[in-house]
């Protein structure tokens, strides 16, 4: 797959005898992907594999899939870790203000003068606020709580994010 992909779920672990598999859900949509009918493409362990789900069904906030040719215990072993991705391209439609974590990853970090600061190395979404992890220029890192007050400006399509934040952090 040549077009960027993002991740729809993980395979957690396999469930009974026959081939099933537990899957988690990665993104908020994940369950209406998850279904009978869908072909699931293998991302890190199986990179560009397809895997059509035959049945699927909830189970604990999980999703429990068959997928085509996986028929005993054994098979569904193999495939714990395997990451399920999806074209970037059939995201939904972002609203003003919003973002994609990997969007915002690697995109280069300055100062509102224009000072070079570092390059996001990592986003921590957090239940109160997130937080972009930066590495700086000398190979430190810091998080900065990714707020109006201190991340003035993120723009995904120049690979840019103005900080403004307090001194001493990165020291």
């Amino acid at each position: 797959m040549d077009e960027p992909t993002i991740p729809v779920g993980y395979v957690r672990r396999a469930h009974g005898i026959r081939g099933d598999v537990v899957v988690r859900g990665l993104m908020s949509d994940a369950l209406d992907r998850l279904v009978t009918g869908a072909t699931l493409i293998g991302g890190d362990q199986s990179p560009g594999t397809a895997f059509l789900v035959t049945s699927h069904r909830h189970h604990r906030g999980d999703v429990v899939l068959h997928l085509e040719g996986v028929e005993d215990r054994n098979a569904a072993e193999g495939l714990i870790g395997t990451q399920f991705v999806t074209p970037a391209s059939l995201r939904r439609a972002l609203e003003p203000g919003e973002w994609w974590a990997e969007d915002v990853v690697g995109c280069a970090v300055e100062s509102e003068d224009g000072e070079r600061i570092g390059v996001v190395a990592d986003v921590i979404t957090g239940a109160a606020q997130d937080r972009i992890v930066v590495t700086a220029e000398d190979g430190t890192t810091g998080e900065i709580p990714f707020v109006d007050a201190l991340v003035p400006l993120l723009d995904t399509d120049a690979r840019r994010v103005v900080v403004d934040i307090p001194d001493g952090l990165f020291s």
